[in-house]
């Protein structure tokens, strides 16, 4: 059956609280002939079976599939895939009429046994990625499969792995393993956004805050509102809807900010609400209040901003500039926000926990003498679920805070 990975005396710990990594440094030995990719048996130290899992180079070398002595064939991927779909359709995620949403994520790695395995569906198409390269190789199975779970829900697969298995150089990538579709708008909660799953990042679009988007709809009547890092225009769209008196978009991407100007152009076009600009996040917030060198009026004030960042820290030793970077960014905010405005501030670095950035956002406040109080303490939505064995998998973390 599959190759052997032997652990060593007392590392089996972890898997027996059904974590699912194994790190390299619990391996006492690796049968000849493993190599990336492959499906291996981990065994203790006494030779007692324990999982199956990918086996990859690195700090985490296996990632467990299941703590079951079984084959991973196409009925492990249907119960797998069957058991994701039964819990978006439990949380009404999906259902038989999509006209107002349909655009959710089915597979969320850790969170649903599946590590290494992302699949977001927009509309009639599910994109897959990859971050393992024991995913990669199965993709095909897994597609094939995933076409009889969805059943008449799906008509298309795009696969999209370029950036998340950079080490790799095989031709196929990224493209369709089923279907072929080009229609590639969605909708939101009623929203309509256009995602590009060619050349966007992740898998075009950012899910996880859809709920948190909701929210910030309810704050936005009124409001001179501020989208920083803005990527595709989410929270623009949002708060536009919900009655902004001006929403201006920024991101150092000019795909970004082109992506956000279709996105509020496919909900409210020609609306001179909103404007966006092409520019450095922190150059941009220190220009707030000023005069452009150009002789140009001020950038507008704002009472509503808010700071979703990509990652600060995508592993353990960047985690003190990380968190050097929040406590700076949202400093600049504090100093340049109205009296009385809402600010809505992120983190979406795995490594940096809610502690962590609770305290760099209090820090951030203190050096801007500004009394601030926490109205609500965000995170993932549902459909990015934990596994309460594996707490990695809380990523998304997020305040809304009043400044007074």
């Amino acid at each position: 059956m599959y190759k052997r990975i032997q652990l060593r005396r007392g590392k089996d710990e972890s898997l027996r609280r059904f974590h699912p990594w194994v790190f390299s440094g619990a391996i006492q030995q690796i049968e000849e002939g493993v190599e990336e990719g492959d499906l291996v048996r981990v065994l203790t130290f006494d030779g007692d079976f324990i999982a199956i899992g990918h086996y990859q180079q690195g700090s985490i070398a296996v990632r467990v599939l299941t703590f079951s002595d079984v084959e991973i064939d196409d009925e492990y991927w249907h119960s797998r895939l069957q058991s994701a779909l039964q819990m978006r359709k439990a949380i009404g995620l999906v259902t038989d009429h999509s006209e107002y949403s349909d655009s959710y994520r089915l597979v969320h790695g850790e969170g649903d046994n599946l590590p290494g395995l992302i699949i977001d569906v927009y509309g009639n198409t599910a994109v897959m990625q990859a971050h393992s390269i024991g995913m990669h190789l199965m993709r095909k199975q897994i597609a094939k499969v995933l076409v009889n779970v969805m059943e008449s829900r799906i008509s298309n697969i795009y696969y999209k792995s370029e950036t998340t298995l950079p080490f790799m150089t095989a031709d196929d990538m990224n493209g369709f393993l089923y279907g072929g579709s080009n229609n590639n708008i969605a909708m939101e909660n009623g929203l309509k956004f256009r995602v590009d799953w060619l050349r966007g990042q992740k898998t075009g679009f950012f899910v996880d805050q859809r709920e948190n988007r909701l929210l910030l709809e309810q704050y936005a009547k009124g409001k001179r509102v501020l989208n920083m890092f803005c990527y595709t225009g989410g929270f623009s769209f949002y708060a536009m809807r919900g009655g902004a008196e001006l929403v201006h978009s920024v991101d150092s991407s000019a795909k970004a900010i082109e992506l956000t100007r279709e996105n509020v152009s496919l909900n409210f076009p020609d609306d001179a609400r909103h404007e966006a600009f092409c520019e450095d996040a922190f150059r941009f917030l220190e220009g707030i209040g000023k005069p452009k060198a150009n002789g140009q009026k001020p950038i507008a004030s704002y009472n509503l901003i808010i700071l979703d960042p990509p990652a600060f820290a995508k592993h353990r030793g960047a985690l003190h500039n990380a968190l050097k970077g929040y406590t700076r960014l949202n400093q600049k905010a504090f100093e340049k926000i109205e009296k009385g405005g809402i600010l809505f501030t992120f983190s979406c670095s795995q490594v940096v926990t809610k502690e962590h950035f609770r305290n760099a956002v209090f820090t951030a406040a203190a050096l801007a003498k500004c009394k601030v109080r926490i109205l609500h303490q965000l995170h993932q939505p549902a459909d990015h679920p934990i596994n309460i064995y594996h707490p990695e998998g809380e990523y998304l973390k997020g305040l809304v805070l009043y400044v007074e």
